[in-house]
């Protein structure tokens, strides 16, 4: 996934707190002796959290997302304070690790805001129209889950970048599923499934990077040892999907197909030429360019095409009767990027779809996130999160049960630091010396990192990369789980694999100046 955050400073950071301090005593910036919390202390906070977040989702179901898991998360930080200041850590430092925690977010939180921009841009310029009108004609209901996989797979492949894709690609997807009534869990989880399978196989995506370099493997033997897993993983989610679009998928009656066409035909000026805007993003981030200013441009580009193809919609969205034709036309962009775009067709399915975006719909999620980031931030700065790690690696016994806790260690902190990167960094360097010990390459590790850190991240609801899929295709996070097959099936490919040692490959005497190589690091990723 390329968010774009600085990824050395993030790792380095997570390297001195995990190997700087030792035993189980410290001191703090006061002189005042800190100590080492506890496993129970530890879990603690977890098992508040848990209890919070199921009774959330218990009391207010889809909507749980929407304020009541924030003061869950916001809760549980703070019962994770009150644990760090017995413990001896001062305010200033638990303060300084959720804004630290925080900060880590910003990269996402900035992309979140572009993508409303972006999706309000793009349906008042006619583009995502365009793609579900094309995309209506093209797909049936009986291939549109296979079909959506593969291309977003490709498309991710080629960017490297899974939010992208669900960003771009995926909003037309979504608008084709809801107009041909199929289950948007399905659409949402062959989505994800086929953007994450190219961004884990893309030298360009960060996560890719950075696991191997977590793990000291070169990045090209990472790749090629991640497709023992991954390629089976893929063909069994393809399988599903191929099922699921046979079995469950009805196709729509012709008359119901022309209904919604023509809806879409009278609202919009519908051409091949309003994709250009989806072809610029693309390009953008294959050529390297950061994915914040690359989709804030394609909001901007979307802008001055609803200027120059759909002044009628726009005039027609903004009401301004007595504001020359111009400043109506600007009005109407500009509200579109902060606070969305609204459809009054009179099809109420049209309506619904495709009045949404803008930067405002943006900011529950950026909530969710930030305190996400706080209660993860704390337990990081309370040294709880190493603390149930270490407790996670002291079931170790051979090399089947290794691969088991790098994968609980991965899902684990997951849903504890709520980032896939610190999933990434975190087991990484703790379990890095475990493998050389075991003499296993560290292309396993790696492997593994990504198998179940990279790939689970989405299927959090609370973890930045669940909270914006979520936002950006309009399916809670809950929902779509059980569907990204591909998500699901990948950690337990890898458990199989290490318990049977299929494909686990020993360290050789050649390989040993290897685990000493840094795989390349995007500088602004």
């Amino acid at each position: 996934m390329v968010t774009h955050v600085n990824i050395r400073s993030f790792f380095e950071h997570f390297l001195y707190s995990i190997e700087s301090e030792s035993g189980s005593h410290m001191s703090n910036d006061t002189g005042q002796i800190k100590n080492e919390p506890t496993l129970g202390q530890a879990l603690t906070p977890v098992a508040l959290l848990v209890g919070l977040l199921a009774s959330s989702v218990y009391l207010f179901g889809d909507s749980s997302s929407s304020g009541p898991n924030q003061i869950a998360l916001i809760l549980a930080a703070g019962l994770t304070i009150l644990i760090g200041l017995r413990n001896g850590y001062t305010w200033k430092e638990m303060e300084q690790g959720m804004v630290h925690g925080i900060s880590l977010a910003m990269g996402a939180l900035m992309i979140l805001l572009a993508v409303g921009s972006l999706i309000g841009t793009w349906i008042l310029a006619g583009i995502v129209p365009t793609m579900i009108y094309y995309g209506l004609q093209v797909l049936s209901p009986t291939i549109f889950y296979a079909a959506a996989t593969v291309i977003c797979g490709l498309v991710a492949l080629a960017t490297g970048s899974s939010w992208t894709t669900a960003s771009t690609i995926g909003i037309g997807l979504m608008g084709i599923a809801v107009t041909q009534d199929l289950n948007l869990g399905l659409a949402a989880g062959a989505i994800i499934s086929g953007a994450y399978f190219g961004d884990k196989l893309s030298p360009l995506s960060d996560t890719t990077n950075l696991a191997p370099a977590m793990a000291g493997a070169d990045l090209f033997i990472h790749i090629r040892h991640m497709l023992w897993t991954t390629t089976p993983s893929f063909i069994l989610a393809l399988g599903f999907f191929i099922i699921a679009g046979f079995v469950g998928a009805q196709p729509q009656p012709a008359d119901n197909l022309d209904i919604v066409l023509r809806a879409l035909d009278a609202q919009f000026s519908i051409g091949i030429h309003l994709l250009l805007p989806a072809v610029l993003v693309i390009v953008l981030v294959i050529k390297r360019m950061p994915a914040f200013p690359a989709i804030l441009l394609g909001a901007l580009v979307g802008g001055l095409f609803a200027a120059v193809f759909q002044q009628a919609t726009v005039l027609t969205y903004v009401g301004e009767t007595d504001l020359p034709r111009n400043v109506a036309v600007l009005k109407g962009v500009w509200i579109a990027m902060f606070d969305g775009f609204v459809l009054n067709s009179g099809n109420a399915m049209l309506d619904e779809l495709l009045s949404r975006g803008g930067m405002s719909s943006m900011f529950g999620t950026i909530w969710l996130i930030m305190a996400a980031m706080m209660f993860g931030g704390a337990m990081e700065a309370s040294r709880m999160l190493q603390r149930i790690a270490f407790g996670i690696v002291s079931f170790v016994r051979g090399t089947g049960s290794l691969i088991a806790a790098t994968i609980v260690t991965c899902i684990g902190t997951n849903i504890i630091a709520s980032d896939q990167y610190i999933s990434i960094v975190l087991p990484g360097r703790m379990l890095r010396a475990e493998y050389r010990k075991r003499r296993l390459h560290p292309k396993n590790l790696s492997r593994t990192l990504e198998d179940a850190g990279t790939l689970t991240s989405p299927l959090i609801p609370w973890n930045t990369c669940g909270a914006f899929m979520s936002q950006a295709l309009g399916v809670a996070t809950l929902t779509y789980l059980p569907f990204c097959f591909f998500n699901l099936i990948s950690p337990f490919v890898s458990a199989i694999y290490g318990y049977t040692g299929f494909t686990i490959e020993k360290l050789e005497e050649s390989d040993e100046d290897e685990e000493s190589a840094v795989a390349y690091l995007p500088t602004d990723s």
